[in-house]
């Protein structure tokens, strides 16, 4: 075990009390094209509702197996509010997922090839010994890497002035801006029990990249597919990649640039997600956050 940033000013200054919000959102009236005019980049945000569910539960799952070996107070008590935080995050995407299953979307097909992958995968296989001790710590490096990916796209998110002014639907606006604040607040709980249970450098670089690939593509494939099966767009679709070019020049979703400029940030020794900036916007964002309020 290595120990955490503890010396870090940053890491102090984020000493929050991370807790699951009761949040609600009705999609009655939100169109399944809720960027308006941007088939391509709405089924982008999409891969959220179709993946995170799985996703997330399956991190939460590891994570919490973890739970019996913190010794440090401040880490278990993060831990308990980043679990209850990301099963929130999963309920409230598949209530859009039912929204546009609801609308005639395959959601099926997308759902089996997850549950393949958090089953069949990422799971844990059965292991036992040195070898379960092994995959385990390989799996928290994996979402530990990943949780710092979605923190920069929770930021990217909360910074995006594109979608106020085309009209995104304001319900989904704030799902999407909700989620990605939380991200931001529980940024450094999965990279800080990968530290406190193993630490190593070696396996930081091997899982980064893993995480990076896998989400790259695992996001670009969703999409793509859900863009030219949208049974609600009937208009003449452009090539996808072309779509997908056009949507990061107009600002509608962060780029493979994004993804790549994040790697070497990760991987500088002496890395903590606290060093990446003030958490204010994400603290100010939740406190006015609609379904975060009640409203």
């Amino acid at each position: 075990m290595t120990d955490l940033h503890t010396d870090s000013a940053a890491y102090q200054d984020e000493a929050l009390a991370i807790h699951a919000r009761d949040v609600h959102f009705d999609w009655t009236d939100v169109p399944t094209e809720y960027i308006p005019g941007h088939p391509y980049a709405t089924h982008f945000w999409n891969v959220m509702h179709l993946v995170l569910p799985e996703g997330e539960r399956a991190m939460a799952d590891v994570l919490g197996r973890a739970l019996p070996e913190i010794t440090d107070p401040r880490l278990q008590e993060e831990l308990v509010g980043f679990i209850g935080q990301e099963e929130t995050h999963a309920s409230s995407h598949e209530s859009f997922r039912v929204h546009l299953e609801r609308n005639g979307f395959d959601i099926p097909k997308i759902m089996r090839m997850m549950e393949f992958l958090m089953d069949q995968v990422f799971g844990d296989h059965g292991l036992t010994g040195r070898a379960g001790d092994a995959w385990f710590k390989e799996r928290l490096g994996i979402y530990a890497a990943a949780e710092h990916f979605t923190a920069t796209v929770g930021e990217w998110l909360l910074d995006n002035k594109t979608f106020d002014e085309i009209g995104v639907d304001p319900t989904m606006l704030d799902l999407l801006r909700w989620h990605g604040a939380e991200e931001m607040e529980h940024r450094n709980v999965a990279y800080d029990v990968f530290q406190h249970i193993d630490g190593s450098y070696a396996r930081r670089v091997r899982t980064a990249v893993l995480a990076a690939f896998g989400l790259l593509v695992l996001w670009l494939y969703i999409s793509s597919w859900m863009y030219a099966n949208d049974p609600t767009n009937s208009r003449r679709r452009m090539p996808w990649p072309l779509a997908f070019f056009l949507g990061v020049r107009r600002g509608l979703m962060p780029g493979v640039r994004f993804l790549f400029r994040e790697i070497p940030q990760y991987l500088r020794p002496g890395f903590h997600p606290s060093q990446m900036g003030p958490i204010d916007k994400a603290v100010r964002y939740l406190a006015q956050s609609p379904a975060a309020n009640g409203h």
